[in-house]
């Protein structure tokens, strides 16, 4: 268990920690949740401990071990697609909300994001920045449903396990469908932007695959 003291953020509930250590990745697939260990961690009774994990695994985040106790989940090849499926469609719909409703500091706030990307190649660092990309994204639908429905969906893709911009090719491709999402976005392209989100996600699902098919399952 990887966890660190800058999980533990003052006022933080048990689960609120744990879903924070399992989206920065302190807590991977496969990662055993052991409930004496964990409140000893927090300072607590093991009571809040144990109702914080049996959230996890009502989210499906958790699942019965090969021993007693939970672990933290992997998304299987079926779950995998299904995530995708319904996330090109949730992030198109964002840019193409984003199209008609963000305003100008948020289209000039994507525009410095995708400029400042695109010096990076280091894939860890990428992979931060993609989620908070598409997160701007979100916010600038000004859509509290879309908002709360792909928080949720990120979640769950933090069960992925390593990124795809480890890939060269990927980086560079991905920098420019951001881009291209972006340019869209700034002239109130709506359907255009959809277009080119859904693209984004949909090419970013083959190299996921193609990993996943050739046993690069952590690249």
């Amino acid at each position: 268990m990887k966890l660190t003291l800058d999980t533990f953020e003052a006022g933080n509930s048990p689960f609120d920690t744990l879903l924070s250590a399992i989206e920065r990745g302190e807590l991977p697939p496969g990662s055993r949740l052991r409930e004496t260990e964990l409140a000893e961690m927090f300072g607590m009774s093991r009571t809040p401990v144990r109702e914080a994990l049996h959230r996890l695994q009502a989210m499906g985040l958790a699942v019965p071990g090969a021993r007693r106790g939970l672990i933290i989940a992997e998304l299987d090849y079926e779950q995998l697609r299904q995530l995708f499926s319904v996330r090109e469609r949730l992030e198109g719909m964002a840019a193409y909300f984003a199209a008609l409703n963000a305003l100008p500091p948020e289209i000039e706030l994507l525009q410095s994001m995708v400029a400042h990307d695109a010096g990076i190649t280091e894939g860890d660092v990428l992979r931060d920045r993609n989620k908070v990309f598409h997160r701007q994204i979100c916010r600038a639908s000004h859509n509290a449903y879309l908002v709360e429905m792909l928080e949720n969906l990120r979640i769950h893709q933090s069960l992925l396990r390593g990124t795809t911009y480890r890939t060269g090719d990927r980086i560079g491709t991905a920098q420019a469908e951001h881009a291209e999402i972006v340019a869209a976005i700034a002239r109130r392209d709506a359907d255009g932007a959809e277009k080119a989100a859904r693209n984004h996600i949909a090419n970013g699902y083959r190299v996921r695959i193609a990993h996943l098919s050739d046993g690069r399952a952590n690249g």
